[in-house]
């Protein structure tokens, strides 16, 4: 008797372990600068990375990923509690970075000054006309607003937000 459930509890545990050891693998990683993601249900923002930095990684990770190492046409600055890109052609303005609280990221940002580095749907999102365009490339947001200014599209499941402001639209990644 002992025996039997002995081996039911390994036999379940083996079952559990397969099943979230599945959820992981599924998961597709998304390198901005070179995945050529294209469909928005294969974004998870926790396997979204920006040169190396994902989410929930230590700040020391992300210094050594970002200010500490040369970055071809990138100019870095940690200010604070964020660690800011900036191309160095054209520094008008920061085209992405990270946020960084208790120690580790927990925001990613790009915006269209970016959209030349980005690869696959972002890229399209970045250089989007209208947010009927985007919301043909990422579907209907899980909420949003929509007013004179701009708006602000929310995909909760995958973990980011589109803010759209005309000419400026914004990406911000986070831990959903």
């Amino acid at each position: 008797m002992r025996v039997k459930s002995s081996f039911l509890f390994f036999t379940i545990v083996c079952v559990v372990s397969l099943h979230l050891l599945s959820g992981v693998a599924i998961a597709k990683k998304y390198e901005l600068t070179r995945n050529n993601v294209q469909k928005p249900q294969d974004i998870d923002s926790t396997q979204v990375s920006l040169y190396g930095v994902k989410l929930g990684d230590s700040e020391i990770d992300a210094v050594e990923n970002l200010v500490n190492s040369k970055i071809a046409g990138v100019r870095v600055e940690q200010e604070g509690v964020y660690i800011l890109l900036w191309d160095q052609s054209n520094p008008v303005g920061t085209m992405a970075g990270v946020g960084i609280m208790d120690g580790r990221v927990n925001l990613i940002f790009i915006n269209n000054r970016f959209a030349y580095k980005t690869r696959g749907i972002f890229r399209r999102v970045l250089t989007s006309q209208s947010t009927k365009e985007i919301r043909d490339l990422l579907g209907p947001e899980t909420y949003g607003d929509e007013n004179v200014l701009g708006a602000m599209l929310k995909y909760e499941e995958q973990g980011f937000l589109v803010n759209y402001l005309g000419r400026d639209i914004n990406v911000e990644f986070e831990l959903p």
